[in-house]
């Protein structure tokens, strides 16, 4: 089925649905890890990676605050 579908409308599913629950998923797993052994070079990346996302995620709705 997802050959069928256009390659906007498949852009537009991975960019809404997809990107912001692996970006959530990795902060979740971030901080699990931080809550467990302390902070590290893997957690930070995690969270990092998190924090990319919903930069990301707020320029393209168009949030212009500084956080």
């Amino acid at each position: 089925m997802w050959l069928f579908l256009t390659r906007r409308f498949r852009t537009w599913v991975l960019l809404t649905f997809l990107v912001p629950l692996a970006t959530g998923l990795l902060r979740r797993v971030g901080h699990a890890l931080e809550r467990r052994n302390g902070p590290s070079s893997v957690s930070n990346g995690l969270l990092k990676a998190g924090e990319l996302g919903d930069r990301a995620r707020s320029r393209l709705r168009g949030d212009r605050r500084r956080r």
